[in-house]
């Protein structure tokens, strides 16, 4: 090879290196589930990848930027909202909100537990912050038990889709 040709192939490895660190840092970004508190919607180790540019929408799976890690979550309440649990029913703004994803997990507790997730509130969720829960209610560190009203600038994307493992890729829903 000629030096022009080992040029070539450094400028293409350089372009290409760049447009990945580009699509990384702003568009797409890699994680890892950790734990079962997204169970069986996620399972502890899977690696979903985030939209970092994806409109947030009620009941998304939201990547938060913690101080030592990561949190998987559902978004549930917006600025402004007001939240309350009871009976195990999730109210909104005074309306009842359909929590379909939890029917594996009330099937599970039957039994167990009288109740999937404890009542609280009515709460308002503070201006600029957001509301989360995590799925698997009886394990989950979320906005109910320590995480706290999550402030916008923590989120960093919504999931998008589970790339590994490969036997069990799918979109995140």
């Amino acid at each position: 090879m000629n030096k022009h040709e080992i040029a070539s192939w450094l400028k293409s490895l350089l372009i290409a290196f760049g447009i990945a660190l580009v699509i990384r840092v702003f568009l797409f970004s890699p994680y890892y589930v950790e734990g079962a508190s997204m169970d069986p919607t996620l399972h502890d180790e899977e690696k979903i990848f985030v939209n970092k540019f994806e409109e947030l929408n009620r009941g998304d799976i939201v990547i938060i930027r913690g101080d030592e890690k990561n949190y998987v979550k559902r978004l549930i309440g917006f600025p402004g909202d007001e939240l309350e649990m009871k009976n195990d029913q999730l109210y909104i703004n005074g309306q009842q909100w359909q929590e379909d994803y939890l029917a594996e997990n009330r099937e599970a507790a039957e039994g167990i537990v009288s109740k999937l997730t404890g009542d609280f509130g009515p709460l308002t969720v503070p201006s600029d912050h957001y509301y989360v829960m995590g799925d698997n209610r009886l394990v989950s560190l979320d906005s109910r038990n320590g995480l706290g009203f999550i402030e916008k600038e923590r989120i960093i994307g919504v999931s998008e889709f589970v790339w590994y493992p490969f036997t069990s890729m799918r979109k995140v829903e």
